[in-house]
């Protein structure tokens, strides 16, 4: 590998380098490294940089024709939304990102929040924190809903690496698993059956969310596809917030419609004041930090300086743009 030069900005890098030691870059890079970056100060930030990277803060079109410099952008994560893509390719920036880095443990707080929900293990902390455990008659105690997994279906809308690991911990617990993708993947595994979306819905128990935010996936969990689900159906979401219409799955949750929701992701994040699931007695929510552990983290840290530096070589890898 040969010696590179290169002025690198992390604008929002606060959530991947918390307790770790930032990008795993030569020293012959120089790097300024910003914990959290206002949006209009990010056109500042960069100046004369060659690489950028970002988490969640927006680049779009304003950013890339005020920043001639740049050649490089990478993403703190798998998805990109929040990258003009068009604007990049104009600017003739190349766009990289970090797949499958986070796969088990996404996976594990898919599992955690499902947990949750069939044990309901809150609740009883809670229960016993506050000193009530001392009736073993209490009807409070009696009266909390709890299930088994075993025996139970869960559909995985999208089965990628995420879901694939989904499908085979939801199998360890004796659950029967679908799962919709448009073109199946018979690696998958044997115990994951593939059938179209009217059929899941309809089927599953558990419904959880592991496919891409695009413009056909925005919005797909609306009244008209809650109504093709089963009476009292959980739903789960590590994915992205906007797969839901929010409102309609509050309303469906309301009226008991769906009996639960585990969610790790939000439409707006951090949630606005008003949101309609955050706060919601019959959710469970996370604060997006499914990618989180440490050990998820430093793996990707490691290969977004990896794509940098493959970039420099002439061999890029995990290019979107």
């Amino acid at each position: 590998m040969g010696d590179f030069f290169m002025k690198v900005v992390v604008l929002d890098g606060f959530l991947a380098g918390y307790g770790l030691s930032g990008l795993p870059l030569p020293d012959t890079f120089e790097i300024d490294w910003y914990d959290n970056t206002p949006p209009e100060q990010s056109i500042e930030r960069i100046g004369a940089a060659e690489a950028v990277y970002v988490n969640r803060l927006r680049l779009d079109a304003r950013v890339f024709e005020a920043c001639p410099s740049l050649r490089f952008a990478g993403t703190f994560g798998t998805g990109y939304n929040m990258i003009d893509l068009d604007a990049a390719r104009r600017a003739g920036v190349t766009i990289c990102n970090v797949p499958a880095y986070s796969t088990e443990a996404v996976a594990q707080n898919t599992i955690s929040l499902l947990l949750n929900i069939a044990s309901m293990t809150h609740i009883h902390n809670r229960y016993v924190s506050a000193g009530h455990w001392t009736d073993p008659t209490d009807r409070a105690l009696a009266s909390v809903p709890m299930f088994e997994l075993a025996g139970k279906t869960i559909g995985l809308v999208g089965c990628g690496d995420i879901g694939t690991a989904v499908g085979r911990i939801a199998a360890a617990f004796g659950m029967q698993v679908l799962a919709y993708r448009r073109h199946p993947d018979p690696s998958a595994g044997a115990h994951i059956r593939f059938v179209d979306l009217g059929t899941l819905y309809a089927q599953s128990d558990i419904v959880s969310l592991h496919c891409p935010l695009t413009p056909q996936t925005r919005g797909m969990i609306s009244r008209a596809a809650i109504e093709c689900m089963k009476d009292g159906a959980v739903l789960l979401n590590t994915a992205r917030g906007g797969l839901l219409c929010e409102r309609d799955v509050a309303d469906a949750l309301d009226c008991g419609k769906l009996y639960m929701a585990g969610l790790d992701v939000l439409c707006d994040e951090p949630p606005a004041p008003g949101s309609p699931l955050a706060r919601h007695p019959r959710v469970i929510c996370t604060p997006h930090i499914s990618w989180m552990p440490r050990e998820t983290r430093a793996r990707l840290l490691r290969v977004a300086a990896d794509n940098l530096l493959r970039y420099l070589e002439g061999n890029p890898q995990n290019v979107i743009v």
